[in-house]
């Protein structure tokens, strides 16, 4: 059964509040060559300065701050392959509490040194959907910590649609009025939140989402109108494997105008064009979204005349780089 999100501009910026001298007011940057090939302006809303290299730190550090001190003592737990992983340990450890983080034993050696690093207990598992939600439940049940949803969660939503307010105040000051924003789209926590902060600040403002073609549920729930589970997921972009949750869903499905797919091959190319111009590091993940805009279609019309792009992380495995 669905369940209805509740979350509204005013739960964004109350986690705006929160979040105030704590995440990193990341840069918004541009770059002329890409707004050539894009045939629009385009600022990039730079989470791969972010605290652990991603946005995921405003959502993790927003709901693990709203826990009551009674609550906060037992600790949080969650299953993570990356970066939500690093996130909420990390914001345990600023809170000084315990954290729990089930990864399974084929996630990235440099995130899991990442989240051991920040303190928290490493808990490994098979990698199976099934398998990190029963040891995590597991260990929900023995330490009495709270389960901390990597995406399906309210206030990680909330703090994730912080990115999105800075980025629409930091285009105007570079004298421009966004009409579009894009974000990658794996289990919907960013795009969810960035969909309520969209549409807070200016119910004209539109929203689009960009996903690989082998990881594709999103682009299939949306075009069924139902929503479609992950099956078989097969793509470089490792950040966007997961399925949707059943609060990012009803948002996405009636706020965003359209789920591009793009190749791995088009990724890479993305990846390496903002490497090389733009001198950003990012992570494949990130890169879906400069790829669904080198794709032609906010050309179109209507035109886009300036997008703001949520870059969603770059931590990137330096060992096994995809070209």
């Amino acid at each position: 059964m669905t369940t209805t999100s509740k979350l509204c501009l005013a739960d964004i910026q109350a986690a705006a509040e929160r979040l105030k001298g704590v995440a990193h007011r990341t840069p918004a940057m541009t770059c002329r060559t890409i707004d050539e090939l894009a045939g629009c302006r385009v600022f990039f809303k730079c989470e791969n300065f972010q605290k652990v290299g991603a946005f995921k730190f405003r959502g993790a550090y927003n709901s693990v701050a709203k826990l009551s001190d009674e609550t906060a003592r037992r600790g949080v737990v969650t299953h993570s392959s990356g970066n939500h992983a690093q996130a909420l340990a990390l914001a345990a450890k600023m809170r000084g509490i315990p954290a729990y983080i089930v990864m399974p034993r084929t996630a990235s050696p440099v995130k899991r040194a990442g989240v051991e690093g920040y303190g928290a207990e490493v808990i490994l598992c098979e990698p199976t959907q099934a398998a990190r939600e029963a040891t995590a439940a597991d260990v929900e049940a023995r330490t009495g910590a709270t389960f901390i949803h990597p995406y399906n969660n309210q206030d990680v939503m909330a703090g994730q649609g912080t990115a999105l307010l800075e980025l629409h105040e930091q285009a105007k000051e570079l004298d421009a009025n966004l009409d579009a924003v894009i974000t990658p789209v794996g289990g919907g926590g960013l795009l969810s939140g960035t969909c309520v902060a969209a549409k807070g600040i200016s119910p004209q403002l539109r929203v689009f989402a960009a996903e690989p073609k082998g990881a594709d549920d999103a682009a299939r729930s949306f075009a069924s109108g139902q929503l479609q589970p992950q099956t078989g997921p097969n793509t470089i972009a490792d950040g966007l494997l997961t399925s949707l949750g059943d609060l990012t869903w009803p948002i996405i499905r009636d706020n965003v105008e359209a789920i591009i797919t793009v190749t791995d091959e088009q990724i890479v190319q993305a990846m390496r064009l903002l490497w090389e111009r733009a001198k950003l590091l990012i992570e494949p993940s990130s890169a879906v979204v400069l790829a669904a805009i080198l794709d032609g279609r906010f050309k179109e019309r209507p035109p886009v005349k300036a997008i703001g792009v949520i870059l969603s992380g770059g931590n990137v495995n330096l060992d096994k780089l995809p070209w």
